[in-house]
């Protein structure tokens, strides 16, 4: 009787680990390369992308969402940890992490501490900012990252060169990698010369989407959804798509979409009036690695570009845009077809925004809008959908916020708020400001920026920030404000104007309190 007392309990018990891991929320984190808020859910009619517009429409369009710093190692770490790049101390592309704050919990090892099965695939971490293995101690299964990229392209393709299945491009790389060796090239110099020469800014192949990275991303994440199906075991999976990162690479299809002599381009091509100079960047990115003269296509010197270069860009960026759209809709055709959906957070997120020759630049960079601000779509069956917030939100805010969606207890060190006020009802606003910041001159200056609703303020420190915390007391060497409502394009850098005395003061204030109050590592 005792026997099968005991195993009656046993049974139950087990019965009810298992219900509770059924209750669990699945998590699919899909983060995508340089894709700024340029979709037809934000309300760029131009763009066609009908997938995220579906996810839209299950859940909340952060409207007004800002990245940490703009580019991908520092925003991604600040993302994945909820601490800002202050405290990650990741402020480059070749810093590791836990180099850094080597007991540092990332938003998915905290998933996988609390009973998560947790898996990535694509990009995610920028590899340069982490260990081989993707932050092994965030991953219940290996990482596969696009250093153990699967080999399952489509039939009669291999594994692109540099990202290209054009065969006149490859063998055009294949002779720069030749002439290098007859140079005797090593070391630096080698690395340098063939970062400088990677290929074209664009291509248009008439290939399967499989042919390309991420339509492999897709087709392997599909195989992964299956298997968590099967499992029926909570999970975190982490899917990182490329593009639109440069190059500009699509199949013809997803070109074909756009008509070239229809795009418009910025009509503002030059430097806010007033501005330091070291606010700018070189669009070294684009310029340096796929406008060398190897490739023999463009005018590295010329800013602004002309008009035709700077429409075959924009083009080359929607039409990739149009590609990863359709990678997301896989995704959430697969949810679906396994039943998933009913019970998975959905977060779509851009790691920062990009230049498309606003300004004359290109690329990210630095602290002005087209850099700073970032997508950010989160869908749940818990909560209504086809819903747009209008509140100020930030890259940090995203792990309280599934921490709680999941029921899991927030850790209390984090940067952010969680948003789920905001996704119960998207008229709440939950922030006056967000920040994010960018160095200059090697460790010699960082600038910070504090974006409110209607003001952007930057303050420029000369100091060595690795070495040294800027303090509240600080005083910058140089300062910038830009009024959305009356100059969105930020024409002209108003912190001189009297009119805007009062307005300076009060973003200084701001300024000054959050550097006394943001937490540091060190």
């Amino acid at each position: 009787m005792k026997k099968k007392f005991a195993l009656l309990a046993f049974c139950f018990t087990i019965s009810s680990i298992f219900a509770q891991s059924q209750n669990k929320p699945n998590v699919l984190f899909i983060a995508v390369d340089d894709l700024k808020p340029m979709l037809s859910c934000y309300g760029e009619s131009q763009m066609i992308t009908p997938n995220i517009d579906r996810l839209a429409k299950m859940g909340t369009v952060f409207i007004n969402n800002y990245c940490q710093q703009a580019v991908c190692a520092p925003t991604r770490a600040s993302l994945l940890t909820g601490q800002r790049p202050d405290y990650t101390r990741i402020w480059d592309l070749k810093t590791q992490l836990r180099d850094m704050v080597p007991n540092v919990v990332t938003l998915p090892q905290y998933f996988k501490e609390n009973g998560y099965t947790t898996a990535t695939i694509g990009k995610m971490f920028d590899q340069r900012s982490v260990d081989k293995g993707m932050d092994v101690p965030s991953w219940t299964i290996p990482a596969v990252s696009y250093g153990k990229f699967p080999s399952n392209f489509a039939a009669g393709f291999e594994k692109p060169v540099n990202g290209y299945q054009l065969p006149e491009t490859k063998a055009k790389i294949a002779k720069i990698e030749a002439d290098a060796k007859i140079r005797g090239l090593t070391g630096t110099e080698l690395t340098e010369f063939l970062a400088n020469n990677k290929g074209p800014a664009v291509e248009s192949a008439d290939v399967p989407d499989d042919a390309y990275m991420d339509g492999v991303v897709a087709k392997n994440a599909i195989e992964m959804l299956g298997k968590f199906a099967k499992d029926q075991k909570p999970f975190f999976y982490a899917v990182g798509f490329v593009k639109p990162h440069l190059p500009f690479i699509s199949p013809k299809k997803y070109w074909d979409l756009y008509d070239r002599s229809t795009i418009k381009i910025s009509g503002v091509q030059r430097m806010p009036v007033g501005a330091p100079d070291y606010a700018a960047q070189n669009s070294g990115e684009l310029y340096n690695a796929y406008m060398q003269s190897n490739f023999e296509r463009y005018d590295a010197n010329a800013s602004p570009q002309s008009e035709a270069i700077q429409r075959e860009l924009i083009h080359g960026y929607y039409a990739a845009v149009s590609y990863m759209d359709a990678q997301v809709g896989k995704l959430l055709d697969e949810l679906k077809k396994q039943g998933l959906d009913k019970n998975t957070i959905i977060v779509l997120w851009g790691d920062h925004g990009w230049h498309l020759g606003d300004h004359g630049l290109w690329c990210k960079h630095d602290n002005y809008e087209q850099a700073t601000k970032a997508p950010l779509i989160i869908a749940s069956p818990t909560f209504k959908g086809n819903q747009k917030a209008q509140g100020l939100s930030e890259f940090v805010d995203i792990f309280p916020t599934l921490t709680e969606m999941a029921g899991l207890k927030t850790p209390a060190d984090l940067a952010g708020k969680s948003l789920v006020p905001v996704l119960k009802n998207p008229q709440i606003e939950l922030k006056s400001f967000t920040q994010s910041q960018y160095p200059r001159k090697g460790d010699k200056m960082m600038g910070y920026t504090i974006r409110t609703k209607r003001y952007r303020y930057v303050a420029w420190y000369e100091q060595n920030y690795r070495n040294t915390i800027i303090s509240s007391t600080a005083k910058p060497i140089a300062v910038e404000l830009y009024d959305y409502e009356k100059d969105a394009l930020e024409t002209e850098n108003l912190a001189s104007k009297t009119a805007y005395k009062v307005v300076l003061k009060d973003h200084e204030k701001m300024m000054s309190e959050f550097l006394a109050n943001q937490k540091q590592s060190r």
